[in-house]
């Protein structure tokens, strides 16, 4: 399949991403193929190409068509596999490549992405992929670079955790208004912010909220029972002053822990 995805007009390469990608699938796991284009993709012949595939139509959405940072593909059912193409401007990887290094980066609003898309997520996604096909090397090339995490981005994301602290205090404001919602998706994000400080902090990329706590209670520098404590923070969303305390202290020792 990859193979035959870099014969259509604007696909670069090809890369497996996801779970199958890091060996922490499930049999039940979908697969994730990148496909990294430059220009504009050959949506209707992605389109053919998927029918082929799948032996039915499949609506394949060109950039732009899922949001502006997972910008469009196809869902594809194989043989009675699931299998996510999913497009990647190669362009822009590079930009936001180029970005980290430098120690910049933003968070943009992604449907499928309740914390925000991070932008380090593309490099990360280079760095933890398996290239597929790759026909004039851009893609292994610029995945050996992005093996090494920039110091200026771990910086960058480390000193992000003053956010969590912020979010708190706002956390705490609502909690006593009764503005459950307000509170709730402060104390969330709180949390979605100390995980990319912890994965910052050890040089791993984060790619997105799946999996983030279980993987950032597992670092070194995590405060012990980070998991548990996170999860206690979620799960006392109905008593929200209390979850608040305890996701404040739960910052001010991840902060102490990271220095930050």
């Amino acid at each position: 399949m990859a193979e035959r995805l870099t014969a259509v007009p604007g696909i670069a390469g090809v890369m497996l991403g996801g779970s199958r990608a890091r060996g922490t699938h499930r049999p039940d796991s979908d697969w994730d193929l990148g496909l990294y284009y430059r220009g504009e993709p050959d949506t209707a012949a992605l389109a053919a190409l998927a029918a082929e595939f799948t032996g039915g139509p499949v609506e394949v959405a060109g950039p732009g068509g899922w949001g502006p940072w997972v910008n469009g593909g196809a869902w594809l059912t194989v043989d009675g596999v699931p299998v996510d193409w999913i497009l990647r401007d190669l362009d822009r990887v590079e930009r936001v490549w180029d970005d980290c290094r430098d120690g910049r980066y933003e968070v943009g609003t992604q449907p499928g992405h309740p914390l925000g898309f991070w932008s380090p997520g593309y490099p990360g996604e280079m760095a933890l992929g398996r290239v597929l096909a790759d026909p004039e090397g851009e893609l292994t090339a610029l995945r050996q670079q992005t093996l090494h995490y920039p110091e200026p981005l771990r910086k960058a994301l480390v000193a992000a955790a003053w956010e969590a602290e912020f979010l708190a205090a706002s956390a705490r404001k609502s909690a006593g208004a009764h503005d459950t919602l307000h509170a709730a998706l402060c104390l969330s994000h709180a949390l979605g912010v100390l995980a990319q400080s912890l994965h910052a902090h050890h040089r791993t990329w984060c790619l997105n909220e799946k999996g983030a706590l279980a993987a950032a209670a597992a670092l070194p520098a995590a405060p012990p029972d980070f998991r548990a404590r996170a999860e206690g923070v979620l799960a006392r969303l109905d008593d929200p002053a209390a979850a608040v305390e305890a996701a404040a202290a739960l910052v001010a020792d991840t902060r102490d822990l990271l220095g930050s």
